[in-house]
């Protein structure tokens, strides 16, 4: 995973930003800091993470495709444009239905 920042102050485009790779997941890290960090992923088709938990929510958006995110073992399906909210300490899952790009923003909290 890549932990170099993105400029500040610059625009870029999200989905040109980040490429798909044949059967792998790749991520670029757009800000890391102590409060939380911003960071893009593509995933390739039947690729995933597995089930695991954060101790703080996890916000994902959709950028393009589709996926499966699994909450709790409940499956929802994702299409571009949508967000949901995986809680802090519950068990979450994700699985590219597709090939699907999304931005994932976690905020940490005491």
């Amino acid at each position: 995973m890549e932990t170099k920042e993105f400029a500040r102050a610059k625009v870029f485009n999200v989905n040109q930003t980040i490429a798909y790779a044949e059967g792998a997941v790749v991520s670029k890290t757009i800000t890391k800091r102590p409060e939380g960090t911003v960071t893009l992923f593509a995933f390739d088709k039947d690729q995933g993470l597995s089930e695991h938990t954060t101790p703080f929510d996890a916000q994902v958006h959709i950028l393009d495709g589709t996926a499966t995110v699994y909450i709790n073992q409940q499956p929802f399906v994702l299409h571009k444009d949508d967000i949901i909210v995986m809680p802090a300490k519950v068990p979450h899952a994700l699985e590219a239905t597709e090939k699907f790009k999304m931005l994932l923003t976690m905020i940490k909290s005491k």
